[in-house]
C-alpha cells in the first residue's frame, strides 16, 4: 500500500476515534420524577405500516377513546412533517400500582369478514401489516413477542394491531396488551422514580361478554357518569376477580385449551395490564441506548466492515491517482517545459496530449447559467448534509427529540442559501455570464420549487388515502414563509458577495477559435465514464445507505452517525478522485469538455442510488398504485438532490485540478 494510501486510512481512522464511532446523544426532554401513585400519562401515535408507508391516526380506527376530549399534544414543525399525531389516551397508569385485566371499553370493530362484504377498517389495518406506536414519558414503546419456544422483544416499529391466521386467513385483532414499565430510584430523592423502559406485549383475547352488560364507555357528557364493568364469562385468570390472588395476563393463559383469539371484527371488549418493575441497571440517561442500539440487532461489526470496505476503494483510487496521475503529469510537466534542442526542433517533433487544449480548456460550456445553478445548488445540499451530520455526531439530533432531524435539515438548507447564492454568482461571473439577476433568481427557485411541487402533489396523495403524512395547510404556509422569507433573502445576499468578488485569473488565456476535437474512443463517451464513475462512489456508501433506506422506509432507528460522517467523507474523496482521473484521461485525449462532464461522472452515483431503491422496493411487498407514487416520488427527488449534490463535489475537484496542471505549464 503507498504512503498516501496509509496516510488517508490512518486520519479516517483517527477521525472514527474522534467521533467515537456510534457518537452519543442529549436526551430529548428534562427528566420527570413520580411519586408513588402519580398519574403517569400514556399517549398514541400514528399507526405505521412497511408495506403501505401511509401511517394513519390511531383514532381513525373504531378504538377505545378517552372519556374527555381527545387532545392532540403541541407537536413541532418536524413531527407535522413526519407525520406524528400524538393524543391521549384511555389507558389509565399510576406508578408502582399494577393493575389486572383492566378494561378500557367495549366497541364495534365492523362486520365479519365474509365474501362479497368489504373488509372493516381494523381488517384492513390487519392486513396492511399496521403497528401501534404509544408513549409513556416520551419513550416509545418496545413489542414483545413469545410462543412455546422463543420470547423475543424488538425495539422498533411498535407493535402489530394484530395478526392474519395462517390456518383460516382471517384478522385477528390484539385487544389486550400487558403494559411492562421499568423504573428506577431517583439518587438522593427518596420516593422519587423515573420511567426507564417501557415494553408492550399483545395479546388477543375472546373476551365472552354477557350482553345484559352492553357497554362500558362512558358518556362523555355526564359528569357523573361511572363506567361500568362488562361481566365476562369463562375469563382467564388474570381477568378473574375471585381469584385470591391474581396474575398478570400470560401466554399460557392466553393459549390454554379452549382460548380462541379475537376476531377483528364485532363487539369486542379491550383490556390491559399495568406491570411496573424495578430495574437497577438502566439510568434514566441511558434509557434510549437499547433503542437506539436496536438491542444489538445490528452489530458494529456490520458498519465496521462497511468503513473498511470503504477504505479499501479509497486506497486503491489513491493508489491509482499516485502510480499514474501524478508520475505522468510529473513526465508532462518535465516534457512540456524543457527547451527543446536544434534538434528536436530540427525533427518537427509533434506534441501530444494535454497541453494541447491549454487555449480551449477554459472556454465557457454550453448552457453556463445551468451549470452554475446546478453547482450552487449542489454546494448548498453539501452544506447542509454536513451540518446536520456534525450536529447528529455531537448528540443535539436524536429520536428522543423527535422530529428534531427533520427540523434540523430544514433549518440547515435555508441557512445554507447564502452558500448556494455565493457559488452561483462567483462561478457564473468567472463563466462570463451576464444574466446575473436572472441566474440568482433561478438558483434561489429552481430546486426549492421542483421539491415544493414534488412534495405538495404526494401530500394530496396522503390526503385523499386519509394519511397522516398529509401535511396540515398551516404548516404547509410555515414552509412558504421560510421559503420566501429566509431562503431567498439569503440566496439574494449569497449572490451580492459572490458579484462583489474579483473574477479568477485563469492560468491559461483562451483562444477566439475553437479547436476541433478528434474523434474519441467509446471508452471515454459519456455513458461509459457516467457508469464507472458513478458505480465506485456507491460502492463505498452502499453497506450504510441500506440502513438509512431502512431507517426512512422501515421505521428502524439509526443513530451510528460516526460512521456517517466517516463515510460522507468517503464518498467525498470517492468522487473527487474518480472525477480527477476521468477528467486527465479527458484531457490526454484532448477533448477539453470537461465542464458537465466531470458533473456528470460523479452525479451518475445517484443513478445508482436510484435502482438500489428500485432493488429495495422489492423487499417491502407493497402493492398499492399510491405506496407506488409516495416510494418513488420522494427517492427520485432524493436521487436528483444528491446528483447534484455529488455533481458539485466532481465539478470542483476538476476545476481545482486544471487550474492547478495548467498553472504549472510555461506556454509561449
Amino acid at each position: 500500500m503507498t504512503t498516501r494510501s496509509l496516510s488517508v486510512a490512518a486520519a479516517l481512522a483517527g477521525l472514527m476515534t474522534a467521533a467515537n464511532v456510534q457518537a452519543f446523544y442529549l436526551p430529548g426532554v428534562n427528566p420527570h420524577s413520580y411519586s408513588e401513585g402519580d398519574p403517569v400519562k400514556l399517549s398514541v401515535n400514528k399507526m405505521t405500516s412497511s408495506k403501505t408507508l401511509l401511517p394513519i391516526e390511531f383514532y381513525k380506527l373504531p378504538f377505545c377513546q378517552p372519556v374527555e376530549d381527545i387532545e392532540r399534544a403541541n407537536e413541532n414543525l418536524g413531527e407535522f412533517l413526519a407525520g406524528d399525531r400524538i393524543e391521549n389516551s384511555p389507558y389509565k397508569l399510576e406508578m408502582k400500582k399494577d393493575k389486572y385485566c383492566e378494561q378500557v371499553c367495549v366497541t364495534n370493530l365492523g362486520p365479519g369478514e365474509r365474501r362479497g362484504v368489504t373488509p372493516n377498517k381494523v381488517v384492513r389495518a390487519i392486513r396492511g401489516e399496521y403497528h401501534n406506536n404509544w408513549i409513556v414519558d416520551n419513550l416509545n414503546s418496545a413489542s414483545k413477542a413469545e410462543d412455546d419456544t422463543v420470547e423475543s422483544t424488538r425495539y422498533w416499529q411498535g407493535f402489530p394491531v394484530g395478526f392474519k391466521s395462517k390456518e383460516d386467513d382471517k384478522a385477528y385483532v390484539n385487544n389486550h396488551v400487558n403494559l411492562e414499565i421499568d423504573y428506577h430510584p431517583v439518587e438522593g430523592q427518596d420516593g422519587q422514580f423515573r420511567v426507564v423502559k417501557f415494553v408492550i406485549e399483545p395479546f388477543s383475547i375472546q373476551h365472552e361478554i354477557d350482553e345484559s352488560k352492553a357497554d362500558i364507555n362512558v358518556d362523555a357528557d355526564d359528569d357523573n357518569a361511572k363506567a361500568e364493568t362488562a361481566v365476562i364469562k369463562h375469563p382467564i385468570e388474570s381477568c378473574d376477580a375471585t381469584i385470591p390472588e391474581q396474575q398478570h395476563t400470560s401466554y399460557a393463559m392466553v393459549t390454554q385449551s379452549g382460548r380462541l383469539p379475537q376476531p377483528a371484527s364485532g363487539r369486542v371488549l379491550f383490556t390491559y395490564d399495568v406491570i411496573w418493575k424495578e430495574n437497577l441497571d438502566i439510568h434514566w440517561a441511558s434509557r434510549w441506548d437499547v433503542y437506539l442500539s436496536m438491542d444489538s440487532a445490528v452489530p458494529a461489526k456490520v458498519h465496521w466492515l462497511s468503513i473498511l470496505n470503504s477504505l479499501v476503494i479509497v486506497c486503491v483510487l489513491s493508489a491509482m491517482i499516485i502510480s499514474v496521475l501524478l508520475r505522468n503529469l510529473r513526465q508532462d510537466l518535465a516534457r512540456y517545459n524543457r527547451v527543446a534542442t536544434d534538434e528536436e526542433k530540427a525533427e518537427d517533433m509533434e506534441e501530444r496530449g494535454w497541453k494541447l487544449v491549454h487555449a480551449d480548456v477554459f472556454r465557457p460550456p454550453a448552457s453556463p447559467m445551468v451549470l452554475s445553478v446546478a453547482c450552487g445548488t449542489g454546494a448548498q445540499l453539501l452544506a447542509m448534509s454536513f451540518w446536520t451530520i456534525i450536529f447528529s455526531a455531537i448528540g443535539f439530533l436524536n429520536p428522543s427529540r423527535r422530529g428534531a432531524l427533520l427540523m434540523a435539515e430544514l433549518l440547515f438548507f435555508v441557512l445554507m442559501g447564502c452558500v448556494n447564492g455565493y457559488v452561483t454568482a462567483r462561478l457564473y461571473k468567472n463563466l462570463k455570464g451576464k444574466a446575473w439577476q436572472r441566474a440568482t433568481l433561478t438558483t434561489a427557485l429552481a430546486f426549492p420549487t421542483l421539491a415544493f411541487l414534488v412534495f405538495f402533489s404526494l401530500d394530496i396523495l396522503a390526503w385523499i388515502e386519509g394519511s397522516t403524512d398529509a401535511v396540515p395547510f398551516g404548516i404547509m404556509l410555515i414552509l412558504i414563509i421560510m421559503w420566501f422569507g429566509i431562503s431567498i433573502p439569503l440566496v439574494f445576499g449569497g449572490a451580492f458577495f459572490g458579484y462583489k468578488a474579483d473574477t479568477i485569473e485563469f492560468p491559461v488565456k483562451t483562444s477566439n477559435i475553437p479547436r476541433q476535437i478528434p474523434d474519441q474512443p467509446w471508452f471515454m463517451g459519456v455513458p461509459f465514464t457516467m457508469m464507472i464513475g458513478g458505480i465506485l462512489p456507491f460502492g463505498s456508501c452502499f453497506v450504510e445507505l441500506y440502513f438509512i433506506m431502512a431507517s426512512v422506509w422501515m421505521e428502524f432507528y439509526y443513530y451510528v452517525f460516526g460512521f456517517l460522517l466517516v463515510v460522507f467523507i468517503i464518498l467525498i474523496i470517492t468522487c473527487a478522485e474518480i472525477t480527477l482521473l476521468f477528467t486527465y484521461f479527458q484531457l490526454c485525449n484532448e477533448d477539453y469538455h470537461w465542464w458537465w462532464r466531470s458533473f456528470c461522472t460523479a452525479g451518475s452515483t445517484a443513478i445508482y442510488v436510484f435502482l438500489y431503491s428500485i432493488v429495495y422496493f422489492k423487499t417491502m411487498e407493497a402493492n398499492s398504485f399510491a405506496t407506488y407514487v409516495l416510494y418513488f416520488g420522494y427517492m427520485g427527488l432524493a436521487s436528483l438532490g444528491l446528483f447534484v449534490m455529488t455533481g458539485c463535489i466532481g465539478f470542483f475537484s476538476s476545476f481545482w485540478f486544471n487550474y492547478t496542471i495548467f498553472g504549472s505549464l510555461k506556454v509561449d
